[in-house]
């Protein structure tokens, strides 16, 4: 399934595109990340007010992002299918400051980042080697450092990162 990003405002096309330069090459044919209906997500629940970003801009980015990461951990051959369930960003929109206020995220630690996935990773011989259904949490998000304190995903990115490490772990020998 593909996602495309319908009635895109110059901003977010310039941001994807800025984002696909920073990338440099295509991700490889051997990671794939889809996601299931994004205004069904706890976050384009939990934050009807926020007009900053499409939950499908951001999901591009973040999927993007999967691709990249997860094509340098995996062996050679071995494939990644991975689908977002669901999605909660760090922060929310917190409605009793004022309208003023519908357009910012507020990033507190009692708003942690929180993804649902499945994924299914495949050898070159097309056996399934790991199949499952990931709740990846980060509660203590704001207590560890990022690399880029200007990207509005930084959480969530580090906690894929987290996770493709610890699943994907080479193996010791």
């Amino acid at each position: 399934m593909t996602h495309r990003l319908a009635g895109r405002g110059a901003a977010t096309f310039a941001a994807l595109w800025f984002a696909t330069l920073a990338g440099a090459a295509e991700p490889s044919a051997r990671v794939s990340v889809d996601w299931t209906d994004p205004h069904a997500f706890s976050d384009s629940r939990d934050n009807p007010g926020i007009r900053q970003m499409r939950p499908e801009e951001w999901l591009a980015l973040l999927s993007r992002h999967l691709e990249r990461r997860a094509d340098r951990v995996l062996p050679a051959g071995e494939r990644l299918d991975v689908t977002f369930t669901d999605v909660d960003r760090a922060g929310r929109v917190e409605p009793w400051r004022g309208p003023e206020w519908n357009d910012v995220r507020i990033v507190k630690d009692i708003y942690p980042p929180r993804i649902d996935l499945r994924f299914t990773l495949t050898g070159a011989d097309g056996r399934v080697l790991a199949e499952g259904e990931r709740k990846l949490r980060d509660s203590a998000f704001l207590m560890r450092s990022t690399p880029d304190d200007s990207d509005p995903l930084r959480f969530e990115k580090r906690m894929l990162d987290d996770w493709l490490r610890k699943e994907f772990k080479p193996a010791r020998g």
